[in-house]
């Protein structure tokens, strides 16, 4: 789960780190209040989306006075802003985040991510921030800096002053690099995070010296562990989702929606990528990503077909199901009653393996319903694409 930029802000500040003064607005006059209230000549108005690149698509604006502050609030609330992570369909902005605007000296780059490899969290830092990291990454890999941290006894203050001189900090800086570091670590450790950046991490004026601020936050939360995270969860915004996504999410489906014209139902995540991998081997290209889970009931089935099918671009699905837990009759059994219900003409291909294997084929060849059935995962896929076919 994603969280907007203003309130990963707040939630570091709770942790010790410094982030620019500012305050949300929903309006181009609450907008010009807040300016006035921070005081200043100089102020930023970000548009506030789940998405990277707001700068580059103008979604970022430095001004010098109150009224510029007015009217750059009201160019950006209200219109679609487009970047490399929202789509050519862009996504509306709905509140932007004004904040004092900080003479710069430097940036760097800091992050935090579980690498799936070790299975430990890892402090990533670079001293090229401002800039996409993966552009950096690609360009010059020796500018990354990883430090792995161990479990069991956290992240130590020689680790952060070894990534801080890493990177090019040192003198009155190291110190608050530490405590800023730590900070960051603490609650991307307390909040059950995947992913935390602040980009940039930047050296700016502070009362007759230089300080490091956050003048940019980016926070990932595990969605399975917000059931132990009641004040990220109230920080969730519906509207910055796929609503079949979070339709799924409320009966209990895992779905991802994805740009192809083959809609999946699989059950398992891993099964699930490799019916994916499938259709992409058989020339065409999955609509989503969507795990049944296990003990898939009817009810549960007929709701993942007609999630699936909210999607336009759907023209076939290809239903795969490898029964453990699950029952081969009871996926049968909500198929039909999905075919039924919601008028599906779109083609489906069912591959049915495990529990009940036989009673869900025999459910599948007695009701009379143009059910594509296959053998495998590799006929599944090719009985899939083929359908697509006029």
């Amino acid at each position: 789960m994603n969280i907007h930029e203003y309130q990963a802000k707040e939630l570091l500040k709770s942790y010790g780190v410094p982030v620019p003064a500012g305050g949300i607005a929903y309006s181009d006059t609450q907008a010009a209040q807040i300016a006035e209230q921070l005081g200043g000549e100089r102020w930023v108005v970000k548009a506030q989306i789940h998405a990277g690149g707001r700068g580059k698509a103008g979604g970022v604006r430095v001004v010098g006075s109150v009224d510029e502050v007015r009217a750059a609030a009201d160019r950006l609330i209200g219109t679609r802003l487009v970047t490399h992570q929202t789509g050519p369909e862009g996504t509306l902005v709905k509140r932007v985040w004004v904040e004092q605007a900080s003479h710069v000296h430097r940036e760097y780059y800091l992050g935090f991510a579980i690498d799936r490899t070790t299975q430990r969290i890892t402090l990533i830092a670079s001293g090229e921030g401002g800039m996409d990291i993966e552009d950096v990454h690609r360009a010059s890999p020796d500018k990354i800096i990883k430090e792995t941290i161990d479990p069991a006894i956290g992240l130590l203050d020689f680790q952060c002053r070894k990534v801080a001189a890493r990177i090019g900090l040192n003198g009155k800086l190291m110190a608050q690099a530490v405590r800023l570091i730590k900070g960051v670590y603490r609650c991307f450790r307390d909040r059950d995070a995947l992913v935390a950046e602040i980009n940039p991490l930047a050296v700016v004026d502070g009362g007759g010296e230089h300080k490091l601020m956050a003048l940019d936050a980016k926070l990932s939360f595990d969605d399975n562990a917000l059931y132990r995270q009641p004040q990220i969860n109230e920080m969730r915004d519906l509207d910055e989702e796929d609503p079949k996504e979070v339709e799924a999410s409320g009966h209990g489906l895992n779905y991802i929606a994805l740009d192809g014209n083959i809609g999946c139902i699989v059950n398992g995540a891993g099964l699930a990528m490799a019916t994916m991998d499938a259709i992409t081997l058989h020339g065409a290209r999955p609509a989503n990503f969507l795990d049944v889970g296990g003990g898939a009931s009817p009810q549960k089935v007929e709701n993942a077909c007609r999630i699936v099918l909210e999607d336009p671009n759907v023209k076939a699905i290809l239903v795969n199901i490898f029964a453990g837990i699950n029952r081969c009759d009871w996926v049968a059994t909500g198929l039909i009653q999905a075919v039924k219900n919601l008028r599906i003409a779109a083609p489906m291909v069912v591959r049915l393996a495990g529990t009940n294997v036989q009673e869900g084929r025999l459910l599948l060849e007695q009701s009379g319903l143009a059910f594509i059935t296959a053998a495998n995962l590799d006929d599944a896929a090719a009985k899939a694409v083929a359908a697509l076919e006029p």
